[in-house]
């Protein structure tokens, strides 16, 4: 209802109005708690009851109407046994009283409508049927204003479950959005803090117990250093954050604190400067929250949130929404880590498919893979070099289709499909390549690929390359002098497609010093953008750079890749 202590305009004019139509010296409109009477209507107190509001509860009359429950009229006090020894006829002079209860919609009473006079009277009729109306007319205001608290108090959780759930959307989105669970954790404490609480801090031990993360983040931007500075000091504090780890554990469930003393901290905290910048932030009350891993509920961090004395204790709603935010940051570190098992054995599965490259005399061999940043971390690229017993040497750069296990099996396949078809053959790239497609629809492998086959031949001035490109992008060629040609050709089909009868073989003379570059398309093209632009980016990472290492380049070449949406596989080739 909103009233205590204060004076109220709308009672206040109820209490004039009775005192005038009644002509009685004092006129109260009370309400009574379990063990305090305000005043938020009244005429006729002494100057320090009405400026107080407040009545001792030793002196209420108007109590013996609500433990009646109905009208009490009384003509003289003094002779009433039950009223009689009231402190208000002494101090007051109150010496007749008249009053009426005050009541919810259940009849439950919650206050008074009174009048008294400081000698025995004799209530009319009329004065105690006027007395009994605007008693109503109290209890109709009375009924009003809870109505009206209900609707408000129903409308502020219905925005509060609102915001919380809209809170919990963005969560999800945030712990969902990287498998970088560190990263993730920091910016979930960024967004719950003004949101559920003033700050948060956020700790997340290992299986073995090790703290292995902290951040905290304030709502106010002025407090982000300060805020850093606690969450650096609490992760070289394991001892403590272990501590509440484990107090969470034992208590199955949220800690809550409604009034928190920050100088406690100081006898907790072997760091001094942690209870310091607590006491900064503001500590007035706090609540941690388990983080809970799905498998086995097992507790793996905390989320404590801490509100200062400005903001408020921390309600049910609260501690519900830190429980879920717990839970879903749990499924995320779990997911984190699986994911992490599972992308650390697809990696040492790709490479192990990938071969060693040899070692030849006058020719060095880079060579770089680097898988999607989405998908499985395996995929459908390679490279491959060997020599041939001839001396010269073969290099093939491909990509089979996909980014999963199966394609990179299937690359796998089609590797050693060129390796086995091409090794002791003086065919030319061209025909090497159609053998293939036809080696992929005779075995009924379901591969689509393309792929840039080239052998290299060193005679006494320099060397011949010859290559084949079936639907792949075109080599590139580093200069001595510097100079960049791309070797753009008319396009033929992917392999595994059409079975093609005829491939070209193209013909290059290339000087010493010069490097060739062979690479996968995920190196160029991007949604959204034509591959020219991709050549062009490349063309300008190597263009005046023909002294660089060969490790050098890669590292530049790399560079040029502005997404990683797709696998890249890269191979150069020094020509010394």
């Amino acid at each position: 209802m909103g009233l205590g202590p204060h004076a109220d305009v709308a009672f206040d004019r109820i209490a004039v109005l009775l005192e005038r139509l009644v002509d009685a010296p004092v006129s109260l409109v009370t309400v009574l708690s379990a063990d305090r009477q305000f005043l938020p209507g009244q005429v006729g107190l002494p100057e320090e009851l009405a400026a107080a509001r407040e009545m001792p509860f030793s002196h209420s009359l108007s109590r013996h109407v609500v433990e009646a429950g109905r009208m009490l009229v009384v003509e003289d006090i003094r002779g009433d046994p039950v009223m009689r020894d009231n402190p208000s006829v002494h101090d007051l002079g109150a010496i007749a009283f008249a009053g009426v209860p005050l009541t919810d919609s259940d009849g439950h009473v919650l206050g008074t409508l009174a009048v008294m006079d400081r000698e025995p009277r004799i209530w009319t009729k009329s004065e105690i049927a006027l007395l009994a109306d605007l008693g109503e007319v109290c209890s109709s205001e009375l009924r009003l204003r809870i109505e009206r608290e209900i609707a408000h108090e129903a409308r502020r959780n219905a925005e509060s479950a609102h915001n919380q759930l809209s809170l919990l959307g963005e969560l999800t989105e945030t712990l969902s959005a990287t498998m970088d669970i560190d990263a993730a954790l920091s910016r979930l404490g960024a967004t719950v803090a003004g949101r559920l609480a003033d700050w948060c801090v956020v700790a997340l031990a290992e299986p073995s117990g090790v703290v292995r993360h902290v951040s905290a983040a304030h709502f106010d931007p002025a407090h982000a250093e300060a805020a850093a500075r606690l969450a650096q000091l609490a992760a070289d504090a394991p001892r403590e954050m272990k501590a509440l780890v484990a107090a969470v554990q034992r208590a199955a469930g949220p800690i809550r604190q409604d009034k928190a003393d920050p100088k406690s901290l100081r006898t907790r905290m072997a760091a001094a400067e942690i209870a310091e910048i607590a006491e900064r932030l503001g500590f007035g009350s706090y609540l941690v929250a388990p983080i809970t891993a799905p498998v086995g509920r097992r507790t793996v961090g905390v989320l404590m949130l801490v509100n200062g004395a400005g903001r408020g204790t921390f309600g049910d709603a609260e501690a519900g929404t830190a429980v879920e935010i717990g839970r879903r940051a749990g499924l995320a570190v779990d997911n984190s880590r699986l994911y992490g098992r599972q992308r650390h054995v697809a990696e040492v599965l790709q490479h192990s498919m990938l071969p060693e490259l040899p070692d030849i005399p006058g020719i060095e061999l880079h060579a770089r893979y680097l898988p999607a940043q989405i998908g499985a971390a395996v995929g459908g690229d390679w490279y491959d070099a060997f020599v041939q017993p001839d001396g010269s040497v073969m290099l093939a750069v491909g990509d089979v289709s996909g980014h999963d296990i199966e394609a990179a099996a299937t690359m796998g396949q089609v590797r050693n499909l060129v390796r086995g078809d091409a090794y002791g053959r003086d065919d030319e790239p061209g025909p090497l390549l159609a053998q293939l497609d036809r080696a992929l629809h005779g075995l009924g492998m379901p591969a689509a690929a393309t792929a840039v086959l080239a052998r290299v031949t060193r005679d006494d001035d320099g060397y011949d390359l010859t290559f084949a490109n079936a639907g792949h992008p075109p080599p590139v060629l580093l200069r001595p002098d510097g100079e960049v040609e791309v070797w753009w050709e008319d396009p033929e089909p992917l392999l595994g497609l059409v079975p093609r009868d005829d491939r070209s073989t193209h013909r290059r003379r290339v000087q010493p010093g010069s490097t060739v570059l062979l690479y996968t398309d995920g190196l160029v093209e991007h949604p959204g953008t034509l591959i020219d632009d991709g050549i062009h980016r490349i063309r300008a990472a190597l263009t005046g750079n023909a002294a660089l290492p060969p490790d050098e380049l890669c590292v530049r070449l790399l560079n040029t890749a502005t997404r990683r949406d797709d696998d890249i596989a890269l191979l150069v080739i020094r020509l010394n």
